[in-house]
């Protein structure tokens, strides 16, 4: 009778870790994907010019675009919260812990302008969740975009010089805001032409 629990205890333990840690095989083509880039664009690429490095990351799959800016942030030497699953995600693409406070992440690898309706949609997720945010995108910010960042509190853009600051490993910081606390009494933290 012992045996028997031993077993199935075991068996339970084995799918919980297979569940666990078990990559499908899109993700690990999609975070090889990423690695490859990431290390093309902090390698000898660095130095290409801006426009070359946009037209890559806007051909990228969007959803190794994602799995990207994850790995930038790992190289940096952040821990990253990766979701199991890319859709359903509730909107947020994955998690970064800087300095001891988890940062929601949306990555959208845009074209055009992005939506302002992603933004606030975005920024009323992180306040919800009581977290702040990073909204990295490859487009362009639009007025009403920057209008909607500065209304709101714990969120800020990264695109442009930023974004390629992030991803080629040149100086990074984010944040910036009052205290976790303090979210919520108007401080915005939109940064989205900070020098490279």
């Amino acid at each position: 009778m012992d045996i028997l629990l031993l077993a199935t205890l075991f068996a339970m333990l084995l799918v919980f870790l297979f569940r666990r840690y078990h990559i499908p095989i899109k993700h690990r083509w999609r975070r090889r994907q990423a690695r490859a880039m990431c290390e093309q664009l902090r390698g000898p690429d660095r130095d290409q010019p801006a426009g070359l490095h946009y037209a890559r990351l806007r051909a990228m799959d969007p959803l190794a675009f994602e799995e990207l800016l994850l790995e930038a942030f790992e190289q940096r030497g952040h821990r990253v919260i990766r979701n199991r699953r890319y859709t359903g995600d509730g909107g947020v693409d994955g998690e970064v812990v800087i300095d001891g406070e988890r940062w929601l992440i949306q990555a959208k690898r845009y074209r055009d302008a992005i939506r302002p309706e992603h933004v606030r949609d975005f920024a009323m997720l992180c306040a919800t969740r009581k977290r702040r945010g990073m909204f990295i995108h490859t487009g362009r910010t639009g007025g009403i975009s920057r209008t909607v960042v500065l209304s709101a509190d714990g969120i800020e853009i990264v695109s442009g010089q930023r974004l390629l600051a992030l991803l080629t490993g040149a100086p990074f910081h984010p944040g910036g805001f009052p205290p976790l606390a303090s979210v919520g009494s108007g401080r915005s933290g939109l940064r989205d032409r900070a020098p490279l």
